[in-house]
């Protein structure tokens, strides 16, 4: 039997596209409620923030980075957030706008989008690693934030590569000569991805190691025409989105259109181009770079990507982390809940900012549930 390509492969959503296409006809009704429920002005406000500074980064092979800043470039701190797997910068627009707001001219914020993502340049494939994702990293860091301290936040792939980075560079997170004095990881895996089932029925699943890479090799060799049927299945894309990305029944619909407008912007031969090394991430080594960090861990009790025991593994890797755990919330926690994470993020950079020693106990592991 032949295998044919699924009209809208591509980001994580488009594991499941063949799958859930039946319910499509059944929930047009619902779709377009919801859509009609969007407020344009929230909507025009996503992704839309003030940006102090522009620039490029050029990795090591010359693959240009596009960055983004925000707040004064002597600040006593500097947070970088690194986005995560079809994605882009804009996905940290409700920290982004919580920090500002709280913060102001205390910290300077930097955001860049991940080659291949967004306004960086595409990459070639044999570069889309996440070893190279960590390089990239320390090539921001080093051309935005040559001198003080730092918190780094990473969302899914963008956590992913923070442990690469921290696996490539441990110096930088010693307890006495490094630079880097938080970690947030935000709907992340150390690894293991292989055998996540992505919330799908286990017979799916029993195919789906052997077969989606070469439905995915296929679907690169047929961009044009892949892209094409990805843009008549709006209905279908807003379906997984929705149900691969969030739990809970409330969230904005100009939310779900933005982030559905965000993966679909990702080519289906970048989504190709990675899927191996985010079945292979091992980020073992890194994670115990991070012992003397404080470090921040967000898990989501629905997340089908990136599964809360990924999230609770981190934790217990690094006896002094915390431990958040948000029921009824999937994998775009900071895009559904920003009302959860803000607030610890935000308390965390200040023990930083201060140097103060944490307020509560970073020596064993804590479990906050949030957002009923």
């Amino acid at each position: 039997m032949k295998l044919r390509v699924p009209a809208i492969v591509g980001g994580a959503v488009g594991v499941v596209a063949a799958v859930a296409a039946a319910g499509v006809v059944h929930e047009r009704r619902e779709i377009g409620r919801e859509r009609s429920q969007i407020n344009p002005r929230s909507a025009a406000k996503l992704g839309a923030l003030p940006i102090d500074r522009q620039s490029r980064v050029v990795a090591e092979d010359g693959v240009s980075l596009h960055v983004e800043e925000v707040g004064p470039v002597n600040a006593p701190l500097t947070v970088v957030f690194v986005h995560g797997f079809t994605l882009n910068l804009a996905s940290f627009h409700f920290q982004r706008l919580a920090l500002t707001e709280a913060l102001g001219d205390e910290i300077r914020l930097v955001f860049y989008d991940q080659r291949s993502h967004g306004r960086s340049d595409k990459s070639a494939a044999a570069a889309c690693t996440i070893e190279q994702l960590g390089r990239d990293l320390a090539a921001v860091i080093e051309a935005h934030v040559p001198a003080g301290p730092v918190v780094l936040v990473g969302h899914s792939m963008g956590g992913m590569t923070i442990m690469s980075f921290a696996d490539q560079y441990p110096d930088l997170f010693h307890r006495k000569i490094g630079r880097i004095g938080a970690v947030a990881l935000i709907n992340t895996s150390s690894g293991n991805l292989k055998n996540v089932t992505l919330g799908l029925p286990a017979f799916v699943n029993r195919w789906r190691g052997p077969v989606l890479p070469l439905v995915l090799r296929r679907a690169a060799k047929n961009v044009q025409l892949v892209e094409a049927g990805r843009a008549l299945g709006k209905d279908l894309a807003w379906i997984i989105t929705k149900r691969l990305s969030f739990a809970s029944d409330d969230v904005d619909p100009a939310v779900i259109a933005f982030c559905t407008s965000m993966i679909a912007a990702t080519p289906v031969d970048v989504v190709s181009d990675f899927y191996a090394t985010l079945m292979d991430h091992d980020g073992t080594q890194g994670l115990m770079n991070l012992i003397d960090s404080q470090v921040l861990v967000f898990g989501a009790e629905e997340d089908a990507l990136t599964p809360l025991s990924h999230a609770e593994a981190i934790a217990a890797a690094l006896p002094g982390a915390e431990l958040i755990t948000v029921p009824n919330a999937g994998h775009l926690l900071m895009l559904e809940y920003p009302e959860v994470v803000n607030p610890p993020l935000l308390e965390l950079i200040r023990q930083v900012r201060s140097g103060t020693v944490p307020t509560r106990s970073w020596a064993r592991r804590a479990s906050r549930r949030s957002a009923s």
